[in-house]
C-alpha cells in the first residue's frame, strides 16, 4: 500500500526524470505529516528533502501539502507552493509556477488556493489568496489569478478572466450513442 502511495505520481512525470524523483521524494515524506512521533523520526529525511528539492532543484512543495494523485511537475522549475494550498488529481504545474496566500495590512494572512482536478497550469502562473479553482480548467501562461475560477473553464490574463466555457460531452448521452450504433 506505501509502495502505491509514494509510485501514484510516476506514470504522470513519464520521460520527466526530474517531476518523477521530486514527486517520489514528497511522496515518502507523507509519514511526517501523521503526527510529531513521525515528524521526529523522519526529520533527518525532511533536512534531506527541503535542501535537495528546495535548494538544489529550486522547487518549493513543502511536504505537509495535499497534493492529489497523478501531479505532473513540467520542467520543476522555480515552482513555489504554500503549504496550505490543496491540489486535486491530475493536475499539470509548468514552471515559476506560484500558489500563495496574501498578508493582509493587520499582519494575518488570507487562506491558500484550492486547486481541483484536472488543472493544467501555463508557465508563470500566480495563483494568490483564497482562491478555488475548478475542476477541468485550464489557466493561460502568465495569469494572474485572484478571483475564484469555476469548473471547464479556460481563464487567461492578468488579471485572469474566463475566454471560454469548455464544452463536456454529456456521459449519460455516449451510452445511448453506443446502443444505437449496435442496434444498426
Amino acid at each position: 500500500m506505501f509502495l502505491s502511495y509514494i509510485f501514484q505520481d510516476w506514470n504522470a512525470n513519464k520521460g520527466n526524470l526530474k517531476g518523477r524523483l521530486v514527486m517520489l521524494m514528497f511522496r515518502i515524506a507523507y509519514p511526517a505529516r501523521l503526527n510529531t512521533f513521525f515528524r521526529i523520526i523522519w526529520l533527518p529525511y525532511l533536512m534531506f528533502y527541503k535542501i535537495l528539492v528546495e535548494w538544489f532543484m529550486g522547487i518549493e512543495l513543502p511536504h505537509w501539502t495535499k497534493v492529489g494523485k497523478n501531479f505532473f511537475l513540467g520542467h520543476g522549475q522555480a515552482l513555489v507552493v504554500n503549504g496550505c494550498s490543496v491540489i486535486g488529481e491530475n493536475c499539470f504545474f509548468r514552471h515559476s509556477t506560484t500558489l500563495g496566500n496574501i498578508r493582509r495590512e493587520d499582519g494575518s494572512y488570507t487562506g491558500s488556493p484550492i486547486i481541483g482536478n484536472n488543472v493544467e497550469l501555463g508557465s508563470n502562473v500566480c495563483i494568490i489568496g483564497e482562491v478555488r479553482v475548478g475542476n477541468n480548467v485550464r489557466i493561460g501562461a502568465g495569469s494572474v489569478v485572484v478571483k475564484d475560477i469555476p469548473d471547464n473553464c479556460v481563464a487567461v490574463g492578468n488579471p485572469a478572466r474566463v475566454i471560454k466555457r469548455l464544452d463536456q460531452p454529456a456521459v449519460a448521452s455516449e451510452p445511448s450513442a453506443t446502443l444505437q450504433a449496435q442496434e444498426v
